[in-house]
């Protein structure tokens, strides 16, 4: 039964004219007539008489209004229950984030982030591939993003912090007391290739160096990379984030040229920016000022 119908069905009786009945309901006269021929044609007897004086209910009409009057009723709670339940339906919040930013810096920003949004879920998702977070905003998967500046029109980006790069090296590499490791002297050494396309990191700082280097591939996470130049399989390069607490076994050195990558926050170019991202970007440059130097 379709209550449109019966809610001018109870105004229309109730005011005694369907032109009264239309400045209240915003129908045309017509159309008023139009819809109570229709739902007297759906009930199967007439429930309004009609003469030069206006309408009034017949007596089927008068027996149905205090049933009507009550479906009415339970009908408007119902939808009022609907919204308020809509209205308080936690948002989520999907974030997807290099492996390296999930360790080091979500869990300090997430909780700040959950006492000033308690009723944001926040749905973490890890990601070992350079390009990854960037597939996954283009295609909706996600609303924001934490990983390295990379070649994109979709997003709109925040750089966030400098992040910089470390020739990793076996223990027993002959440093002979430098703080430094050129990049140059990677040409001739097994060269073992961090995984998930952040070659393009190592690629950019050397490429234009003319730097040939003899990659050996692995398909490894980076603490098991890192072991494997510990145990002098090879040497790699891998940003501060990635070798930060797994640093035992190796020697970490900054590379010269000195390299960097921009690490940034990026949403979707043609997506609002809703208030639960921008209090999730407020967390995370709060936690970046609070940063000890490295």
């Amino acid at each position: 039964m379709d209550s449109k119908k019966l809610e001018i069905l109870m105004t229309a009786a109730d005011l005694g004219s369907f032109t009264k009945a239309s400045e209240v309901v915003g129908y045309t006269q017509s159309g008023l007539t139009h819809m109570m021929d229709a739902l007297e044609k759906e009930v199967g007897f007439p429930l309004l008489q009609r003469s030069h004086n206006g309408i009034q209910l017949t007596k089927q009409g008068e027996q149905l209004m205090p049933a009507i009057r009550e479906f009415l009723r339970a009908n408007a709670n119902l939808e009022n229950q609907i919204q308020r339940i809509a209205e308080e339906k936690e948002e989520v919040l999907r974030i997807a984030a290099y492996a390296s930013i999930a360790m080091q810096w979500m869990p300090t920003v997430l909780y700040r982030f959950k006492r000033i949004c308690p009723n944001v879920n926040v749905d973490l998702r890890m990601v070992d591939d350079a390009l990854q977070p960037f597939e996954l905003l283009e295609s909706g998967m996600t609303d924001v993003i934490f990983a390295s500046r990379q070649n994109s029109s979709i997003c709109d980006w925040i750089p966030l912090y400098n992040e910089t790069m470390y020739a990793i090296l076996p223990k027993d590499y002959p440093l002979n007391g430098r703080t430094s490791f050129p990049l140059e002297e990677f040409e001739g050494l097994d060269f073992l290739m961090p995984y998930g396309r952040f070659d393009i990191d190592v690629t950019s700082a050397i490429k234009p160096l003319g730097i040939k280097i003899n990659v050996k591939t692995s398909r490894v996470d980076d603490e098991t990379l890192i072991r494997m130049v510990g145990a002098g399989l090879g040497v790699s390069m891998m940003t501060e984030l990635m070798i930060r607490g797994r640093t035992d076994d190796v020697l970490c050195v900054p590379v010269t040229p000195a390299t960097i990558r921009e690490l940034g926050m990026g949403t979707h170019i043609k997506k609002k920016e809703t208030e639960s991202i921008q209090k999730l970007k407020e967390c995370m440059l709060q936690m970046l000022k609070e940063k000890p130097a490295r």
